[in-house]
């Protein structure tokens, strides 16, 4: 009896420590533990390799996804050009030549253009009341019927606040300021510029200190005073503007291939899910933080001096940009959907919004 209880304490013993180590019933009878799967995929984006915030995002991500996974799961990162261009990033992950994107929907806007209300809309939410119609507001259904077709799952990125209204090469104080104006600017401003006879130009960031430099262009935005200082587009423009009209807080996004993310491990798709919020959360954060400090560098370091678009220009412009939202609902019938929650929405935030944010900041002012 002494010998049986001596054994059956060191069988307990034993079973304790191996559940304590990960153990199981297999492995502490001597069989082999089934070795995880690891999986190695590439990301491609629409920015310079680890361009401030925008860049790091995805760095950041795969950074996250290894740790969380312990491994089984690394990411690649390639920046624009490096294995697509930037503006093909949406077909190499459409057609599985990269498992994830990083980029802005406005910039698919020839080949899907209702995804426009998912970035920004000139006169537009701005980015946080887009963060509350894309996770609370139905927005973020939508936004994954409308993908399902190219083979995509998307989410966001985070939103770099309201924008700067760009670099002129010449003054802008009226509509006829803009005529014959080249200038490199997204989406749906796109349509506004060229109803005002400008010529709009979609072009990547990383063309856009030598497009500006050689006459390319005559003008361009690109997102804030934090990228805008890391590109140096102070030294080449003499005139810099706002308020971003045209982008009142872009929201970027993440594009997954469809087939490949659904055929992960449930454990892996929660892991990339969690990884992206708090991307997300991070970059949204950044750009605001960084923007504020980078504009006192502008100005108190290159000596710019920034311009307020005239308030009757705004209005013109905002009156034409309301008209041009209103299209989108004419594209589809998945636009018109889309576009009547887009409104909806935004309706309740204008209330909201007058009794809150905005009565808060003139107070602040008193």
């Amino acid at each position: 009896m002494g010998n049986y209880l001596f054994k059956l304490a060191a069988l307990t013993t034993t079973a304790l420590l191996l559940q304590a180590c990960g153990g199981d019933a297999q492995t502490a009878a001597g069989g082999a533990a089934e070795p995880q799967q690891t999986y190695e995929w590439k990301l491609v984006t629409t920015w310079p390799k680890n361009f401030p915030a925008l860049g790091r995002a995805p760095e950041l991500l795969a950074e996250k996804v290894e740790a969380m996974s312990n491994g089984r799961m690394k990411i690649r990162v390639y920046g624009d050009g490096e294995l697509v261009p930037a503006l093909e990033v949406f077909d190499a992950v459409s057609a599985g030549t990269a498992e994830i994107g990083h980029g802005a929907a406005y910039y698919w806007k020839g080949k899907v253009p209702e995804a426009q209300f998912f970035s920004v809309l000139p006169f537009g939410m701005n980015g946080q009341e887009m963060q509350a119609w894309i996770q609370y507001g139905g927005g973020m259904e939508l936004w994954e019927e409308l993908y399902v077709p190219f083979n995509l799952i998307p989410m966001s990125s985070g939103s770099t606040g309201v924008q700067m209204g760009g670099w002129f090469n010449k003054e802008i104080n009226s509509k006829e300021d803009f005529r014959g104006l080249k200038m490199r600017i997204p989406g749906l401003a796109q349509d506004i510029l060229s109803r005002l006879g400008g010529v709009p130009v979609n072009m990547p960031g990383s063309e856009l200190f030598t497009a500006l430099q050689t006459g390319v262009l005559d003008a361009t935005e690109w997102v804030g005073p934090y990228n805008d200082l890391a590109f140096g587009l102070y030294e080449i423009a003499d005139y810099y503007y706002y308020p971003g009209w045209h982008e009142p807080g872009a929201i970027i996004e993440f594009t997954f291939n469809k087939q490949k993310f659904e055929a992960l491990p449930a454990d892996l798709q929660e892991i990339l899910r969690t990884a992206v919020e708090a991307v997300a959360l991070g970059m949204t954060n950044e750009f605001l933080a960084r923007n504020a400090l980078s504009l006192q560098e502008l100005e108190e370091n290159h000596g710019v001096v920034p311009r307020q678009f005239p308030e009757d220009l705004l209005h013109e412009l905002n009156t034409i940009a309301q008209e041009e939202i209103d299209k989108l609902a004419d594209l589809s019938p998945m636009g018109a959907r889309i576009h009547q929650s887009y409104r909806e929405f935004e309706a309740s935030m204008s209330e909201y919004q007058d009794v809150s944010e905005e009565a808060y900041t003139r107070a602040r002012k008193l």
